[in-house]
């Protein structure tokens, strides 16, 4: 297993009116992070956030091209990002609020299961569960980038980046963050940087992805 440090490229907030950031997602141009009861638009090239929309947004977020998805309770919202309007809602599993990380992959969501610690594969018009992959650690943001799966772990004051694989669980490579550098959320930008939620620090951070 290969073993890395956190290279954190950037540092954004934290931010006016946001206590904690959550799930965290990107559309290719902007980065979407989960304050609690708004989702908020980031420029990552200047920083600035580009607005909000008013929804629960207390865990997971995922962008599947056209729609946003946000974890918010016991459902999972698709959002029209430039009306703000909800067009749908899916039962999330479980219903307990154990559900932490969201990402859109391969014509799916995939959904971490904090201390259940298990990422699941939903069918994005049912909600079901059609696939079940174990970890041995919380799950906290799920993303996957060139076929690879990786998710965020946040246990005590230990937070990591791992990728493993997909069939088995097992972990291949993990990313350590700084002690004290919790990861609540996590997405790829689909090339060279992982977006990471920074919980109650009310940041979001880019670690460089390891070649």
């Amino acid at each position: 297993m290969k073993r890395t440090t956190a290279d954190i490229i950037h540092e954004y907030g934290p931010f006016p009116g946001v206590d904690a950031v959550h799930g965290v997602t990107y559309d290719g141009r902007q980065v979407w992070f989960a304050s609690g009861d708004r989702l908020h638009a980031l420029d990552p090239a200047s920083g600035k956030t580009q607005g909000a929309i008013d929804v629960t947004a207390n865990a997971g977020t995922a962008f599947d091209g056209h729609y946003l998805f946000q974890l918010g309770g016991d459902c999972i919202q698709k959002i029209e990002p430039q009306s703000g309007r909800v067009v749908a809602t899916l039962p999330a599993p479980g219903g307990d609020g154990c559900n932490a990380g969201l990402t859109w992959a391969e014509g799916s969501l995939w959904l971490g299961r904090y201390q259940d610690r298990k990422i699941l594969q939903l069918d994005p018009q049912t909600g079901e569960v059609l696939r079940t992959i174990d970890s041995n650690r919380f799950v906290t943001g799920v993303t996957w980038v060139d076929g690879e799966l990786w998710h965020g772990t946040w246990e005590g004051d230990e937070s990591e980046l791992r990728h493993i694989d997909p069939r088995t669980g097992e972990v291949l490579a993990t990313i350590e963050m700084p002690p004290g550098t919790g990861v609540s959320g996590l997405e790829s930008d689909g090339r060279e940087r992982f977006y990471c939620g920074g919980g109650d620090s009310g940041k979001v951070r880019a670690v460089l992805r390891p070649k």
